[in-house]
């Protein structure tokens, strides 16, 4: 423990965090009024108090309060403002609802808003009326509110299984725990059931269905208890922060809490049971297993952290809590958390130590009896051995390992600080010599730690006291003032020795948490930047090696079972045995394999990838790759990440997936609007032509039966270009489209464009505009003269007849350009970049008839598609020129073609 804080507690501070949490506070005050169940009188309750709140201070309104039709009830309305409610329409219906808008416009003093788990109608502006009451609160408005404690979201399930309904307005805990004040409003059951009877719940024949189900004595006994303790608990929780705000320490027994002081031993266990048993016989007290470390301690070894690690799992399944305290002074960490968290419970184990192990470790339940005061302490001994004693099976502690080579080797910095104190001394008179003992024990200190310091400083104020005080080569101290000095360089150099040691030991425990946080915190960014789960599997494999030194699996599932997706330093290949211990982790969720309680036959150790929503794997490691407690905690860390990489790849693959199938679904349902409307019209015109034909066929004119050939072949033609259109998009998103190269002439290619679609010019002019020479370009000929024909129907579809269609091809350094551009109602600008998008077409387009606009909306899709397989690029542009009256419009389509040759050949 620092100075710091050893000040803070001696001063009586108030708790940091929780005056954080209190700073700023600028919310309202929540009350609520909590009752067992409906009928007990919380509206009652609540509006008596807010009468008496008006005649006090004045500015109380009435926000919604739910009567029943208990007159009472509605007497307690007299002289009090009243909100009106605000209607909103559902399902042809006119639902009365509370007014938030108008009390946050009206902000009183303090506002009565009645049910508080209560679900808002449809078109309101949160779904909960209590998360209305957040919002008010979060305005600085004061609510007294009612809530049933059948309506919190924890007791659901409970509540089920005790009345046999399921409750639908819920509230979270949170709301409660967070309240400002909470009053009970108990009746008895009978007392309840009587008013029942009455009237003064419900309508007699609802009153005697209610009575025969959910207001059974039973029920509402059970009803009961929850209410209570829900309340204690919550008042146990508001005096805590209070106490915490106010910088009281504790403990104060209001309410009971259990403190189970455990360390790497063989009685961790029986501590933690022990915490659970004592746990049971206060009414479920809240208890919490601490283990304090202590940074100037030995390392632990690898079978006393595994103790420990597996006494903190066992608290976890008995259901308390564990912490890691952290401090040099273990019975003051262990009393300053305490007097913090008003634990009044503490339980500590006591051992059997003999002989000089009971003169050189000081047992801590003496120590905390001697400093504790305000809570109970429990004392758990070792089970006896002996005659007639019980056969407990005991985990032999293992003995302490001394660094021998730190202790030699601060004889050896003695033994040179001798050394030069005899050469010094032959050439300086009066020299002052024990600095150099001192600085023997310094440097050993910050080589070797705490143990070895000490041991220099011994030696190095026997060896002064030997060599250099009188009488010489003696351990007796002649002169009087001598005796002093040896004692100050005693003391001073213990101290500095022990000072120096547990500053190394300090540095070197800080050394390995920043050792670990660095290397979380790179696997953490490997992780994050995994796409696939087989790249997170390999990388949780290979930090987990390096982590513990060992040879790591890690398993992902396919169907039904488990594969063995990657290991670290390479996959290794597992036993029957150590798979089926796989198997079981990955069934169960729990550990598996060797030094586990569940088949520790096989050779590896297996744990889960528990993700946030369900497994997304295990992960086999040798046995002593998780030996020591630091190794696990620090490779359980790793597996909460990597678990959680695996998730959000699996959830990242899945978006993918969703998004294809998203894509795919939009295509599908645009293909199906395309072949309903623009393939029904042709069809139609198609249709109806022949079958005019065949019934009037000898009666109709030459110059109609003309037109209606005419229509047949145009529509036949349109039906055609359609599902040529179709066919091409279906291979450009099949990728199936194939392109050759050969040396071809733009102007070529687009002469023959024109040509394809010169029957649907109509009153339409193409201007062409070529130069003499123009450079070859790789590129396929077919694809290039459909891109062009697409682009010149485009244009023809939306232009008028007499619009002028002008073609160009020209060339800069690198490229030839193909320019088509038209005098139609042309392009928004906002819009150029989404015309090439599939089925995309513009509604203003729609033309003079009342039809839709010509085409699927593919021409220009296919032709983007196409170009870019030829390594082109096509853009949409407004156009270089004016129309002839001066107005503004048309299109401009650029087609950019990277030449490949410098041939060059003169105009046809």
């Amino acid at each position: 423990m620092t100075a710091d804080e050893t000040r803070f507690r001696e001063e009586g501070r108030p708790d940091p965090d929780a005056l954080l949490a209190q700073a700023g506070r600028k919310r309202g005050r929540l009350k609520i009024f909590l009752g067992m169940a409906p009928g007990v009188g919380k509206t009652f309750e609540m509006l008596t108090q807010g009468r008496r709140a008006q005649q006090e201070h004045g500015e109380v309104l009435v926000g919604v309060v739910e009567t029943h039709g208990r007159r009472e009830t509605e007497a307690l309305l007299d002289g009090l403002e009243v909100m009106a409610r605000r209607p909103i329409e559902h399902r042809g219906r006119i639902l009365m609802e509370f007014d938030l808008d108008a009390a946050l416009a009206c902000k009183p003093r303090l506002l009565l808003v009645d049910e508080y788990a209560h679900s808002n109608a449809p078109g309101s502006r949160h779904p909960k009326r209590w998360q209305d009451v957040d919002e008010l609160l979060a305005a600085g408005i004061d609510i007294w509110t009612t809530l049933n404690v059948q309506h919190l979201e924890s007791l659901v399930d409970v509540i089920w299984k005790i009345t046999g309904v399921r409750q639908r307005e819920t509230v979270p805990d949170s709301v409660l725990s967070g309240a400002d004040e909470i009053e009970l409003i108990d009746i008895t059951p009978t007392e309840l059931r009587q008013r029942m009877a009455e009237g003064k719940v419900y309508l007699p024949e609802t009153a005697r269905l209610a009575a025969d189900h959910f207001f059974k004595p039973e029920n509402l006994t059970a009803l009961r208890e929850l209410a209570l303790r829900r309340a204690a608990q919550t008042v146990d929780d508001q005096l805590s922060q209070a106490m915490k705000r106010a910088g009281v320490e504790g403990p104060w027994a209001a309410g009971e809490r259990i403190l189970v002081l455990i360390g790497p031993d063989a009685m961790a266990n029986s501590l933690v049971r022990a915490g659970r048993r004592l746990s049971d016989m206060m009414m479920d007290a809240p208890w919490t297993v601490a283990y304090v470390e202590r940074p100037n301690a030995a390392e632990t070894g690898p079978a006393r952290g595994r103790s420990l690690s597996e006494a903190l799992k066992l608290a976890e399944q008995l259901g308390g809590a564990n912490v890691v305290l952290t401090g040099d002074d273990l019975v003051a960490t262990v009393l300053e958390y305490a007097r913090r968290n008003n634990v009044t419970q503490i339980v500590v184990g006591k051992s059997h130590r003999k002989g000089w192990r009971a003169w050189f470790h000081k047992s801590l339940a003496p120590a905390l009896l001697k400093e504790q005061s305000g809570a109970a302490l429990h004392i758990i001994t070792e089970v006896a051995t002996g005659p007639g004693a019980s056969s407990v099976p005991v985990m032999p502690a293992p003995r302490p390992v001394i660094a021998w080579g730190g202790h030699l080797a601060s004889v050896a910095l003695v033994a040179g600080a001798i050394f030069l104190g005899r050469l010094v001394e032959s050439q300086v008179e009066n020299a002052n010599l024990a600095m150099l003992f001192m600085v023997s024990v310094l440097l050993a200190g910050l080589a070797f730690g705490l143990w070895p310091a000490l041991t220099a400083a011994a030696l190095a104020a026997v060896a002064y006291n030997f060599f250099f005080l009188q009488p010489l080569l003696s351990f007796w101290i002649g002169h009087p003032a001598d005796v002093l000095t040896f004692l100050v360089f005693f003391a001073v150099a213990m101290t500095t020795g022990g000072l120096t040691g547990r500053i190394r030991d300090q540095a070197k425990a800080t050394a390995r948490r920043a050792s670990a946080i660095t290397a979380l915190l790179a696997a953490s960014r490997r992780l994050s930047g995994a796409a696939r789960k087989e790249d997170a599997a390999t990388i949780l494999a290979e930090q987990l090696s390096a982590a513990t030194a060992g040879k790591v699996v890690v398993f992902l599932p396919q169907g039904d079972e488990i594969v063995a997706t990657a290991g670290a330093p390479e996959l290794e290949v597992l036993s029957t045995a150590d798979m089926t211990a796989a198997r079981w982790t990955w069934t169960r969720g729990e550990p598996a394999g060797a030094g586990t309680g569940t088949l520790p036959n096989a050779a590896w150790s297996f744990r889960a990838l528990q993700g946030v929503r369900s497994r997304s794997g295990v992960v086999g490691f040798e046995p002593k790759a998780l030996s020591g407690a630091e190794n696990e905690r620090f490779a359980l860390a790793l597996l909460d990440q990597g678990a959680i990489a695996l998730e959000r790849a699996e959830l990242a693959a899945a978006a993918v997936d969703a998004e294809a199938l998203r894509r795919s679904d939009r295509l599908r349902s645009a293909l199906l609007n395309s072949v309903s409307h623009d393939l029904r019209t042709p069809l139609a015109t198609v249709l109806g032509s022949v079958t005019t034909l065949i019934d009037f066929g000898r009666s109709v004119e030459p110059a109609v039966r003309d037109d209606l050939l005419l229509s047949i072949r145009e529509e036949a033609e349109r039906l055609n270009r359609y599902v040529g259109d179709l066919l091409d998009m279906t291979r450009l998103e099949g990728g199936a489209l194939v392109t050759r190269r050969d040396w071809t002439d733009v102007r070529d290619v687009i002469a023959s464009a024109i040509a394809r679609v010169s029957r649907r010019l109509g009153k339409r002019r193409i201007l062409r505009d070529f130069p003499a020479e123009l450079s070859m370009v790789r590129a396929d000929p077919g694809l290039l003269e459909q891109v062009l024909v697409n682009i010149l129907e485009n244009a023809i579809t939306y232009s008028e007849d007499g619009a002028l269609i002008e073609t160009a091809a020209y060339e800069d350094r690198g490229n030839v350009v193909i320019s088509i551009e038209d005098e139609g109602r042309g392009i928004p600008t906002e819009e150029l970049e989404r015309v090439f998008e599939k089925f995309r077409r513009l509604e203003e387009s729609i033309d003079r008839g009342g039809e839709r606009g010509k085409g699927a909306g593919l021409g220009l899709a296919i032709a983007k598609g196409f170009v870019e397989a030829m390594g082109g690029r096509i853009a949409a542009a407004s156009p270089i020129h004016d129309r002839p009256d001066g107005s503004k419009g048309g299109t401009r389509i650029l087609i950019s073609l990277r030449k490949e040759g410098t041939e060059a050949r003169p105009t046809s």
